[in-house]
């Protein structure tokens, strides 16, 4: 019986092993409003936030895979010009994460424990009702 117990947990090790990382996607949003979906991460790719200041005074936000070479890093995109310190187009920090859907949209501090709350709190009363 436990060699059976054994080779279960086994087999379920490797299934959760080969899943990859979903992460929430957002090609461009602003002022920490962004439409979301979900996608899947490439081998070597985690879940990423990016935040940012376009112009200097336009706040964008983006979410989505990337490389593990590439997080943590603050990047500077530049309109094509000749000084390019005048043309500035956009400052983005990727910010990277390693759990499923980890980069979930920054919305007030303490949504989450809040909305783990309510959920608890309608789940006893709903097994208080029934």
């Amino acid at each position: 019986m436990n060699r059976i117990i054994l080779q279960l947990f086994a087999v379920g090790i490797c299934f959760a092993a080969g899943q990859a990382l979903q992460c929430y996607k957002c090609k461009l949003g602003f002022f920490n409003l962004c439409i979301t979906s979900t996608t899947t991460c490439e081998s070597g790719e985690l879940c990423f936030s990016g935040v940012g200041k376009a112009a200097g005074v336009l706040d964008i936000t983006t979410k989505g895979c990337l490389k593990v070479a590439e997080c943590n890093n603050t990047k500077e995109v530049n309109f094509p010009g000749t000084d390019p310190n005048s043309t500035l187009a956009y400052r983005m920090t990727k910010t990277c994460c390693a759990g499923d859907l980890c980069n979930a949209a920054p919305g007030l501090p303490g949504a989450s424990a809040l909305s783990m709350t309510l959920a608890t709190v309608t789940a006893l009363f709903v097994a208080y009702v029934v």
